[in-house]
């Protein structure tokens, strides 16, 4: 048995977006009940020369809907990043998750030997379709997933490897 580009990519994506609207929920729920300014969890960072939760959130949205949309070969929408609220970083995800969902095998399927060229700040990085996605596109995503998770669970949220993992 094979895998697809398309299901190596979009329900991977979805997947992991859906758990990270879990873990957000799960924050917004304990900056709730323990009466905390939910911008104290949405600012707090690992580190000081880390990215906030808000960033990090940001960054996985972007990281999913970009990469699909280039091995697509569509423009991803663009969002303003000015979230400020755990309520507003959901929406965020909700929406990529969307926008994720309009994609068919067809557009995806084919593309592991496409060309694709990235601009990072004032670099290009050039990849293959296939190694775009394992090695860019997912490793980010789960990166910035599981800072978020991270920062969450720093901060005294009750979290847990099955809120990483989804249900199976």
């Amino acid at each position: 048995m094979t895998i697809s580009m398309y299901q190596a990519s979009v329900p991977v994506c979805i997947r992991s977006l859906k758990n990270l609207v879990g873990i957000l929920e799960k924050g917004a729920t304990y900056a709730e009940t323990k009466k905390i300014d939910s911008s104290v969890l949405v600012n707090n960072r690992l580190f000081p020369d880390m990215f906030p939760l808000s960033r990090q959130v940001q960054i996985a949205s972007d990281i999913a809907k970009r990469g699909v949309a280039q091995l697509a070969g569509t423009e991803a929408p663009k969002f303003e990043d000015n979230e400020t609220t755990l309520p507003e970083l959901i929406d965020r995800v909700q929406k990529t998750i969307s926008y994720l969902d309009t994609f068919k095998p067809e557009q995806i399927d084919g593309s592991e030997d496409k060309s694709i060229t990235i601009k990072q700040g004032d670099k290009s990085l050039s990849f293959q379709g296939m190694p775009f996605l394992l090695y860019f596109v997912l490793p980010n995503l789960y990166f910035h997933v599981t800072t978020t998770y991270d920062i969450l669970r720093h901060c005294g949220v009750e979290l847990g490897k099955k809120d990483f993992l989804g249900k199976s």
